[in-house]
């Protein structure tokens, strides 16, 4: 007969640590701390960010994919006969430009209500020369070049055109919501800190409150990273809580500020809705969330660990 064959000895570090068993080394009870709460906070407000910022950026392409080729043809002539006169030779000698794919005379009723906040609606149109106005939109973009263009053209037949590329009237509008967009980024990047801040503060809190739990599991075998993966868990589950909630309270804000700017009825502000991919990447706000506590409370364990040790 064969003898019994010998135990292997454990390896020391070797022994399976980790999941519920390791998970009690830590008591918690859920949403009890601090963290959950400022998570939820910072959560709420870094969607309602980020959405304020997607939507801007959705306002602006659109605006300039709109006014890329869009033109305005001013008439300033005081005579309103002489006006008319000019206004008529700059639309016949527009429309047969091939650059040009439409334009359009704004008429006069709808100049009077445009002016009605700052001359009133009486008789001041007839008493101040108002330009005539006429909308052109080019096949292309209206460069510097191509607005130069156009002035060339319109000098012989309607001396008293100006000719305008709208894009250029938006400019400090779009400028305005470039500083907007930065603003929001900038408000992310705090609020992310000041989360890092927190989960820092908590996990290295709770590894000071079990310290003398730390040192004998060391004893029994545990290695750090076994030891880092307790206060992990803990913080991945404060912080998908406090996540969870926050992007439910940051979409009911997002929504009901969406609501407000849809009942000014303005095509410019309804331009700057949000689309599926906007929701899909504000969605993905909590889940960036935790994977960056996690990652934050397994740095401030491990170095405290090296320390102690």
């Amino acid at each position: 007969m064969r003898p019994p064959p010998p135990e292997r000895p454990q390896q020391e570090g070797r022994v399976r640590f980790g999941g519920d068993r390791a998970a009690v080394l830590v008591p918690r009870k859920h949403l009890s701390g601090p963290v959950p709460w400022v998570i939820a906070i910072m959560i709420t407000l870094t969607v309602i960010a980020a959405a304020g910022g997607l939507a801007l950026g959705n306002l602006a392409n659109t605006a300039r994919g709109e006014l890329s080729g869009a033109v305005t043809v001013q008439i300033v002539e005081a005579n309103a006969i002489l006006r008319e006169e000019q206004v008529d030779a700059a639309r016949q000698l527009l429309t047969q430009d091939p650059a040009v794919e439409s334009l359009r005379a704004v008429p006069q009723d709808e100049l009077d209500q445009l002016l009605e906040p700052w001359l009133g609606t009486g008789d001041a149109g007839n008493a101040i020369p108002i330009p005539a106005l006429i909308d052109v939109q080019l096949r292309r973009a209206a460069s510097d070049a191509e607005v130069a263009r156009l002035q060339t053209l319109l000098e012989q037949t309607a001396p008293a055109a100006r000719v305008d590329a709208q894009s250029h009237w938006l400019q400090p509008v779009y400028s305005a919501l470039s500083a907007m967009q930065y603003l929001a980024l900038a408000l992310i990047v705090l609020l992310m800190l000041t989360s890092l801040a927190a989960v820092w503060l908590a996990a290295r809190s709770s590894f000071t409150n079990h310290r003398d739990t730390v040192e004998i599991v060391h004893l029994l075998g545990g290695t750090d990273q076994q030891i880092a993966r307790i206060f992990q868990r803990s913080v991945a589950i404060d912080a998908a809580l406090g996540g969870t909630v926050g992007l439910a309270l940051g979409a009911a804000a997002t929504w009901l500020i969406a609501r407000q700017f849809a009942g000014l009825e303005s095509g410019m502000v309804s331009s700057g809705s949000l689309s599926t991919i906007d929701w899909l990447l504000i969605a993905l706000i909590p889940l960036m969330g935790v994977g960056i506590a996690m990652l934050t409370a397994r740095i401030t364990v491990t170095t405290a660990l090296r320390r102690m040790l």
